[in-house]
């Protein structure tokens, strides 16, 4: 008996928090996870040609889990290690989820999107696939039936990149659906198509010029077709009934919901004007946020932007919404050849794309918001585009030397010259990337940039291999978010119907742990979480994602496979927020 303590009845109060094993006492666990194949990411970064480090669980016979469970207290994970050595932190309220080998990894981060746009999409008409104008115009037409006259049809999905040399007309759509205003966005947002009571509705005639960055597509007389590109889409949007702020949070609501089931634990915002910023602050006050949202103010709304220079930019913390970043564009997109480039378009020559200025970049308030500490994240697209906002940090850098520790961003860098690759490390520059953009732009990428320059697109090794850092997501709802469809592109080059058979373009291929980490520890590096997030260690954020299969060990032998993955269950904050029915444990 010597060797026991004598505790006093304060000290017994503690049971509650603690359970008393032997001669040592352990916080116990809210919550623990067993019999898993865990990965917690807690080793260093593969080398730059994705060789694994020489700490990271993996040898010649492949990856190894380096853990099997998982134990949460509170919204901290407080063990990580065996499921044996677990058992000491299992109390007698202590819910407990045998996994059965299902595989842990730290929680997902899509580090861009557009999560309003993912919530209306669960509304809107789905175009996404269709091939032709008439199979459009049949889904748009069917829902017109279920919608009273003269209320908007509104829809999204059709690929404006591989349409672009046979746009479609309002003539069809028209004549198909005449008493209803019509308004379909394209993939990726940079076209729109409407019929013909839309236009009528956004006061859009032979007699409208075409905005500054944006083209109103018109026939030989002067007549506008039904299509409008790039800044001229904002024309007929502008004409669409403004959402109520009930109907705003319900969407933003719809697209976290299906974050939270798809795997992810965090979304960072990529653009958020002040309707947005209002609906998230709105949740967060409430509680209402079921994963945790990183937010880049909307450059183009300048009076916010302007407020939050007052402001200043917020720490991360325990708070479920984070504001400190910025989302500018500086050119449109390849596919509606509206990214600027340093030569011609291969496939339409005297044409360049729009960028800077024309296309609405504020040089002057997005260096205020640098200088206010905030981060940047610049779209740009074309090897013109991507120079020019590289030239555009270097100034400001020039002057102000600490911005470089801002972790600015250059959404997309999908095409870059190779004079440009070297310099996105050189000025700490985070390239954050959508390895499904590449694997649905390549039927049509290399007939607007031609064999050459299209070799530098899509560079996630070239880049990598110049020492820069890299983040993934999917840009949402413009490409499917879901992570082992991104994991796949990732790693094959390949879309969803496994071609071309051996990648596009596959010397610029990323290895499974590179693509693992391009949106869980790079994605937390990106949004300053490093120390929080990211890996899955003893008082990190209890942030975790159950799957069904082994994206590390799959991604190296059979990456094909990786399609048939499943979430079963997210974790955000020691909070489970998605648990799929009849796994899991349950």
């Amino acid at each position: 008996m010597h060797n026991l303590k004598r505790f006093t009845l304060a000290t017994l109060i503690i049971a509650n928090s603690a359970w008393i094993t032997g001669c040592e006492m352990v916080r116990t666990a809210d919550l623990m996870l067993i019999n898993g194949k865990v990965y917690t990411l807690d080793w260093d970064d593969p080398a730059i040609d994705g060789t694994p480090a020489a700490n990271a669980p993996h040898d010649a016979t492949g990856w190894h889990p380096d853990a099997e469970a998982v134990a949460v207290r509170g919204r901290e994970i407080i063990f990580v290690g065996t499921t044996a050595d677990a058992a000491k932190f299992r109390g007698p309220s202590t819910e407990v989820i045998d996994l059965n080998g299902a595989t842990v990894v730290p929680g997902l981060i899509d580090s861009h999107v557009h999560i309003q746009g993912l919530g209306a999409n669960l509304e809107r008409v789905n175009l996404m696939g269709i091939e032709t104008e008439e199979e459009a115009v049949e889904l748009v037409a069917q829902r017109a039936r279920e919608v009273p006259p003269g209320e908007w049809v509104i829809g999204w999905g059709w690929d404006e990149g591989a349409w672009a040399n046979r746009y479609p007309t309002m003539a069809l759509l028209s004549e198909r659906v005449p008493d209803h205003p019509v308004y379909l966005s394209g993939l990726h947002g940079f076209a729109v198509w409407g019929n013909r009571l839309a236009f009528a509705r956004a006061g859009i005639t032979a007699a409208t010029e075409s905005p500054s960055g944006g083209e109103i597509v018109k026939d030989r007389r002067g007549t506008p077709t039904g299509v409008l590109i790039n800044n001229a889409t904002a024309l007929l949007e502008s004409a669409i009934p403004q959402l109520t702020a009930e109907q705003t949070q319900n969407q933003v609501l719809a697209g976290l919901e299906a974050m939270a089931a798809s795997g992810y634990v965090a979304v960072h915002e990529a653009g958020a004007g002040r309707s947005l910023m209002q609906t998230f602050e709105a949740l967060d006050t409430d509680n209402r946020l079921p994963i945790r949202v990183y937010v880049m103010i909307r450059a183009e709304d300048e009076a916010l932007c302007r407020e939050w220079l007052d402001t200043g930019p917020e720490a991360i913390g325990d708070r479920m919404l984070t504001t400190r970043a910025v989302k500018a564009f500086y050119d449109g997109a390849l596919g509606s050849r509206g990214a600027r480039l340093l030569e011609d378009y291969s496939d339409q020559p005297g044409h360049r794309g729009v960028s800077g200025s024309e296309y609405g970049f504020d040089e002057t308030l997005v260096e205020e918001m640098i200088r206010a500490g905030f981060q940047v994240s610049i779209h740009a697209i074309g090897d013109a585009g991507n120079r020019e906002t590289l030239d555009f940090f270097q100034r400001v850098a020039a002057t102000d030397p600490d911005s470089r520790q801002l972790r600015h961003r250059i959404a997309h860098a999908q095409v870059l010259d190779p004079a440009d690759v070297g310099r996105i490390a050189e000025l700490e520059i985070i390239a954050s990337m959508q390895p499904p953009h590449a694997v649905e732009d390549k039927t049509w990428a290399e007939d607007r940039l031609g064999p050459d320059r299209v070799r530098f697109a899509y560079a996630w090794r070239s880049l990598r291999e110049s020492g820069a850092q890299l983040v993934f997501n999917s840009d949402l709802a413009g490409s499917d978010h879901d992570i082992f469809y991104g994991l796949h592109a990732a790693i094959t080059r390949r879309d969803k119907q496994q071609l071309p058979e051996g990648g596009w373009y596959p010397a610029q291929s990323m290895t499974p742990e590179e693509a693992l980490r391009g949106y869980t520890s790079w994605g937390a590096f990106s949004a300053f979480a490093e120390d929080v997030t990211g890996v899955l260690a003893p008082g990190r954020w209890a942030d975790i994602t159950v799957m069904d299969i082994d994206p590390l060990a799959v991604g190296d032998s059979r990456p094909g496979n990786l399609l048939n993955g499943s979430i079963l269950l997210t974790l955000v904050g020691g909070e489970i927020v998605f648990r799929k029915e009849g796994e899991a444990g349950e």
